[in-house]
């Protein structure tokens, strides 16, 4: 049973995407007008069929109208006038976008899959437009010259919330076909390692697969990277080595901007997160242990208890609000995030990682590059900053992840 302390928790700002709850409120109009809740399916099953069909009429037109809206949003961003476009001001958190958005052949593509026009008591959710969406995004990179980079997130995209990527795992085959195409993989993971050996053990499945597949040359094989840290740490893929990964010096792959970063500067910006964490676990009384790293503070449970969700949340708002205030976090970049149940700052954020992977591959182009991950939301959620350096996806499980690849395949055989 839904409580009013969980229909209010939910319409926090934090806890939801603007542009997604705005395309909600558009469609929930002629859902109302057309939907007949007091109809049974094996009664007047053609004026049901009927009402569906012009049901979607309806969706398609308002889809196609936000298309229209988001390429007039890029047209501006492309004239230096991104603040004056009708939909920034419509949304005014919106992003940016690098690929024309097809959404209504999108919703299309879903509706056949979804059935969401044909349904009479649920309007179309908050997941029905995330897919819309990340399918349109699928569209706009498939026709825009074609995809040469996907980075993924770890837990949740491609493994379950502190697992291991396993041989068995199906994303597997899907990331060396691929591979095979060619195609650059990244996978951008706050977890921040400076050892080759705890990511083999976190993605043995993937590294060994690649290493003893005998479809792959080497130079697809040389297509895998780590970003680690969120944008730290970067192993390349290494056949000769026995953990599969070597590390590549910071030196050799960071971006120009990032050369700027002062080591007082990530001391000073890592002690003051390291102060406001300190203070949230003892205000909220938390079970856990501060773990500091040479590019990370984070706070993680005690014996494997369980945090809720709601403290995990309040501490990284309180955390992210008290390094914005600091001299040094306005101009050092870092990310305060929920792990599901551990709280971390990092140096840096994954737009960072993505656009570090993008240069080190030969300076791949944003609108040729693809992010996937679970973690979009506006605040303590790390994949929300990759949008400013790619096209992204934004997927609820790695089952959704597989389902994305096997999605993004068709549409490419499709052209």
């Amino acid at each position: 049973m839904t409580t009013r302390y969980r229909v209010e928790y939910a319409l926090k700002s934090h806890r939801r995407d603007q542009l997604i709850e705005w395309i909600k409120g558009l469609l929930a109009v002629p859902f109302v007008l057309h939907s007949q809740p007091t109809a049974v399916y094996q009664e007047h099953s053609e004026n049901l069929i009927a009402v569906a069909a012009d049901t979607h009429q309806r969706y398609a037109e308002i889809f196609r109208d936000v298309e229209n809206l988001i390429s007039d949003h890029i047209k501006h961003e492309r004239d230096n006038a991104p603040g004056k476009s009708k939909l920034k001001l419509l949304v005014p958190s919106v992003g940016s976008f690098f690929t024309p958005i097809p959404l209504a052949d999108a919703f299309n593509y879903q509706d056949k899959k979804r059935f969401i026009s044909r349904r009479r008591f649920v309007a179309p959710s908050f997941n029905d437009i995330r897919l819309i969406l990340n399918t349109a995004q699928l569209f706009g990179i498939v026709r825009s010259n074609g995809l040469q980079l996907v980075t993924f997130d770890g837990d949740v995209t491609l493994y379950d919330d502190g697992a291991c990527l396993t041989e068995d795992n199906p994303v597997i085959p899907r990331i060396i076909r691929l591979l095979r195409q060619d195609c650059k993989i990244g996978i951008v993971t706050a977890a921040g390692y400076t050892e080759a050996e705890k990511y083999y053990h976190r993605l043995k499945g993937l590294l060994d697969t690649v290493h003893d597949s005998s479809v792959l040359t080497e130079t697809q094989k040389n297509g895998l990277i780590i970003m680690g840290g969120e944008s730290n740490f970067l192993f390349r893929y290494d056949q000769s080595s026995p953990h599969r990964l070597f590390y590549v010096p910071r030196s050799q792959w960071i971006l120009e901007e990032m050369q700027l970063w002062q080591e007082r500067d990530i001391t000073e910006l890592l002690d003051i997160a390291e102060s406001s964490l300190r203070a949230c676990a003892s205000n909220l009384n938390l079970p856990v242990a501060v773990l500091r790293k040479d590019r990370a503070v984070g706070v993680y449970p005690l014996d494997r208890s369980k945090i809720h969700r709601e403290q995990l949340e309040e501490t990284v708002l309180v955390v992210q609000n008290t390094v914005e205030r600091s001299q040094v976090g306005s101009r050092l970049p870092f990310c305060a995030f929920n792990g599901g149940n551990d709280v971390f700052v990092d140096i840096g954020d994954k737009s960072w990682g993505v656009r570090a992977c993008q240069q080190y591959f030969g300076n791949i182009e944003r609108t040729k590059t693809l992010h996937v991950g679970d973690q979009f939301l506006s605040a303590g959620a790390n994949d929300f900053k990759a949008r400013l350096a790619s096209t992204t996806a934004w997927i609820a499980s790695p089952a959704e992840t597989v389902q994305l690849l096997d999605e993004l395949e068709e549409l490419e055989k499709a052209l």
